[in-house]
């Protein structure tokens, strides 16, 4: 009865990682570690196709082997999170600006501090 529901949660992530590969604003490597971690319970082929993914398998094996973010990565991450911040300001104003540029401090600061 689990194997469905993991499943289910697995195609799920991996839409959302989908978006999130054509949105600035939505991450994607994240959803993808989510979907792994899905598949791995539902569907170990599915895994398997998300690891061995020429662009994506790498940055989530990184991830999963040695809790590690590469430079490119936390950069364009990083980058991302402040053209949202910027984003917000003109298109928003505040109080909005002050919860993006919370989210670039906090999730930004927790990105850079991982290991390359």
């Amino acid at each position: 009865m689990k194997r469905p529901i993991y499943s289910a949660l697995g195609l799920l992530s991996v839409g959302l990682g989908a978006v999130g590969a054509f949105l600035p604003i939505m991450p994607t490597v994240p959803f993808l570690l989510l979907a792994v971690y899905f598949f791995a319970r539902s569907n170990p082929e599915w895994e398997r196709k998300i690891l061995d993914h020429p662009h994506w398998g790498p940055q989530v094996l990184d991830w999963r082997e040695r809790r590690a973010i590469s430079r490119r990565s936390k950069t364009m991450a990083i980058g991302a999170m402040a053209t949202g911040a910027v984003f917000t300001w003109y298109t928003l104003g505040a109080p909005w600006y002050w919860i993006s540029l919370a989210i670039l401090v906090i999730c930004g600061g927790w990105i850079a501090t991982r290991n390359e």
